[in-house]
């Protein structure tokens, strides 16, 4: 037990999903030593980041929210971005979160004082000390650009769809939009409609599916909001149905052909031309990267205004984007929907444990944890929606939970115990390494011949994605295990 008494027991960095969550739960048991790091205006992570035209979920609401803070209000299967983050806004403020959490405050880095068993942590509006340190920042906080000469040099707007510079006008525009992921093939159709010409400009085309999308009705609503019991019913009825869907990620023969044909079965209805059709057929197996729902991104790429370059982006000279294939186009606008630098978090490099070692460094690799949320060399650290803690298949948010559930019973322990250091021991997570490894290795997201973002660049390892069910994540990672620690014997499986 330290003899050195802290500023706040915990320190939570980040206030999106993942922060607030934790940050409720803490409330709820009377925590109120606690304090969540955020750097923007606001609280809401990735759904206050993403204001671009169509932006909205592609997990069904009612399971991508709360299971503590179920909200029966939902206005359609697939929530709407800005509702979302209305939700979150609301959650954080119901729960009184608003008198921990310190807005428009970047924590420039944080270190293991091994002297008095503390993090000390710097940031914009001075040093705070911890106890424990909770890194909620996500996976997708960090816009990632295309490294292209004279990106810098574009003479128009140009930022990315995280970014979205909603003072531009797009009306009559020649805009050009980098990438075909998740963000694309919403912002296409919303753009089309209104620019004079739209360039998409595809390194790999990906697989599309139907997304039906009704509005819930006022009675719907009305039962879900007298009848809680009917809303439990409901999230559970979705997580299951989401959970089949696993088994096409695992390479199951049929699974895989059935959610192939699906697919394709969609391209080949929306699709007439066989030049454009060929262009936007995926050459890898589906679910090797992101399997995307749209039933308006095919329509919109046959629109005489649209055109599609299966190309990837190689320069921008002036106004002009050069690709790979040699061919230019022009533009007035360009619009960034490449991703985030998910694989190799920059916050790691601010991050430093025992024996100065930064997480980074750590991590040199690829993210490892065990559990996938705790680190060995960083004690009393905890990371959220970390390594191999997203799911293809079900929702982000049933995945944090269990994090949650882990990081609050690491508390719960550490107080009946009188305030040990929590260190994970080398050991614990090299065979957590290990277990992932061996679950991965059939799985599509290794075979699928694709270049995916789920990979680490450096060792090609699957290091975002968690490769099994989502309940089985919480079965094995939900609890906190103390045995997994330094100074505590481990347990030895019983005959």
């Amino acid at each position: 037990m330290s003899l050195f008494e802290p500023d706040v027991d915990v320190a939570i960095i980040g206030a999106g999903i993942a922060g607030i969550g934790l940050g409720i739960r803490l409330r709820r048991r009377g925590d109120r030593s606690f304090v969540i790091f955020e750097r923007a205006s606001q609280p809401g992570g990735t759904w206050r980041d993403n204001t671009y035209p169509g932006v909205a979920c592609d997990v069904p609401s009612h399971l991508y929210s709360y299971s503590f803070m179920p909200n029966p209000g939902w206005s359609r299967f697939f929530a709407p971005g800005a509702e979302i983050q209305s939700y979150l806004l609301a959650s954080a403020a119901e729960e009184g979160l608003d008198e921990h959490i310190r807005l428009d405050t970047d924590v420039t880095g944080a270190r293991w004082d091994a002297g008095r068993d503390l993090w000390e942590l710097e940031s914009s509006a001075g040093t705070v000390t911890a106890r424990v340190l909770v890194l909620a920042a996500g996976r997708l906080s960090s816009p990632r650009y295309p490294s292209v000469p004279g990106i810098d040099a574009f003479p128009g707007p140009a930022f990315h769809s995280a970014r979205w510079d909603h003072d531009v006008d797009l009306s009559g525009k020649r805009v050009a939009i980098v990438g075909s992921g998740a963000s694309s093939i919403q912002i296409v159709p919303e753009v089309a409609r209104i620019a004079s010409r739209v360039s998409v400009l595809q390194r790999s085309a990906p697989y599309v599916i139907p997304r039906a999308n009704p509005e819930y009705t006022a009675a719907e609503r009305s039962l879900l909001e007298r009848d809680p019991a009917e809303l439990a019913r409901l999230r559970a009825a979705l997580f299951w149905r989401a959970e089949e869907a696993y088994a096409q990620r695992a390479a199951e023969p049929q699974a895989l052909d059935a959610a192939r044909t699906r697919a394709l079965d969609h391209l080949h209805a929306q699709v007439a031309d066989t030049s454009l059709r060929e262009k936007l057929t995926p050459h890898y197996e589906i679910g090797c990267k992101r399997v995307l729902i749209s039933s308006d991104y095919y329509p919109a790429m046959s629109q005489p205004n649209v055109s599609l370059e299966a190309s990837a982006l190689a320069a921008i000279e002036g106004n002009t984007l050069v690709m790979v294939n040699g061919t230019r186009h022009e533009a007035d606008v360009v619009i960034f929907a490449t991703g985030f630098h998910a694989a190799e978090q920059p916050y790691a490099e601010t991050i430093v444990g025992r024996g100065g070692v930064t997480l980074s460094e750590h991590w040199a690799h690829g993210m490892t944890a065990f559990a996938s949320t705790a680190v060995s060399g960083f004690p009393n650290m905890f990371v959220i929606n970390g390594p191999n803690a997203a799911v293809g298949h079900n929702s982000a948010i049933y995945m944090i939970e269990a994090q949650i559930d882990y990081i609050l019973g690491a508390l719960q322990y550490q107080r009946a115990e009188g305030d040990p250091v929590l260190t994970v021991t080398a050991e614990a997570e090299r065979e957590y390494v290990d277990l992932v490894d061996g679950l991965s290795a059939s799985t599509v997201w290794m075979t699928g011949r694709c270049d995916s973002w789920y990979l680490d660049p450096r060792s090609g390892r699957l290091t975002l994605i968690w490769p099994d069910f989502a309940f089985a994540f919480r079965e094995r990672n939900g609890r906190f295990d103390e045995h997994a620690y330094e100074g505590v014997s481990r347990k030895i499986p019983s005959a």
